[in-house]
């Protein structure tokens, strides 16, 4: 039987981002995501409450990678066996913040996925709840991205959005009962769609939003709430123009089958005007 991500309680630990100015884009993360800066050979590392992303330099902004953490040595040396009897081929550059065992693969559209362990070392506090929670993509080819997350890595399907002709146009994928810890949207090209933190409560999405009207940096979508997740949110845009959601309410998953939502502005917003993507 195959090991899946799921069964190894697999969860976004970090993220790795590229900038042409990534001093620029450590201060805006420091002051918008409230975190500790410090630098990292011709990078920087920012922590907050676990939160952590890693900033590096590239002649253009590019999304790094994704650091999915396993919950302990053993599941992650499975997790590792299974896709390795998979035919995918294993990265081991140590380039994550893992400080233990890890590796990545590259998914489908070429983006670079760690596994590895926490360190679990304390971090550096803040006011602000917001854990690190989930990462969202987007790709040519959302079937290929189920085939890859779900038979390779397995991840667990929770919501699928299909157009009038049934093709379909999002998917919203699990490991763990959270409703989504990685999702894709359909898009003209392939990427980082957004990174996503779990506030938890409307209250706290509150303060996060008086933070950043404290801070001068305007809201880019929101408040409202998604459909699939049932999720309230709001979003803001780095320096580089990568999208951040705060998020609260995600809905918890136990047993259901997949829900199947159409491709229209109120499935991505029960509230108001919906941020389309095709």
């Amino acid at each position: 039987m195959s090991y899946t991500a799921f069964r190894a309680h697999a969860y976004l630990h970090h993220i790795g981002l590229c900038s042409s100015k990534p001093n620029e884009l450590a201060n805006f993360y420091k002051t918008a995501l409230n975190m500790k800066k410090a630098r990292s050979g011709t990078g920087w590392i920012l922590e907050g409450n676990n939160r952590k992303i890693s900033i590096s330099k590239r002649s253009k902004p590019d999304f790094g990678f994704a650091a999915f953490a396993c919950q302990d040595i053993g599941s992650l040396n499975l997790l590792k066996k299974s896709i390795l009897s998979k035919g995918v081929k294993i990265i081991e550059d140590n380039q994550s913040l893992f400080k233990k065992q890890n590796f990545a693969i590259l998914d489908h559209d070429k983006n670079k996925i760690y596994f590895g362990v926490s360190d679990k070392r304390k971090e550096p506090l803040s006011d602000l709840h917001g854990p690190l929670q989930h990462i969202t993509f987007s790709s040519k080819n959302v079937n290929n991205f189920i085939e890859f997350y779900r038979d390779i890595l397995g991840f667990k399907v929770s919501d699928k959005v299909v157009n009038k002709n049934g093709d379909l146009t999002t998917c919203f994928m699990r490991s763990s009962q959270e409703h989504h810890t990685v999702a894709c949207f359909l898009s003209k090209k392939a990427g980082l769609d957004h990174h996503s933190y779990e506030a938890g409560t409307w209250e706290e999405i509150k303060n996060w939003c008086d933070h950043f009207g404290n801070e001068k940096i305007e809201l880019f979508w929101g408040p409202g709430r998604h459909g699939p997740g049932n999720n309230l949110f709001a979003f803001i845009e780095d320096s580089d123009k990568n999208k951040i959601e705060i998020s609260g309410e995600l809905e918890i998953i136990h047993d259901r089958p997949v829900k199947i939502w159409p491709h229209e502005p109120r499935t991505l917003n029960l509230w108001g005007k919906a941020f389309m993507r095709s």
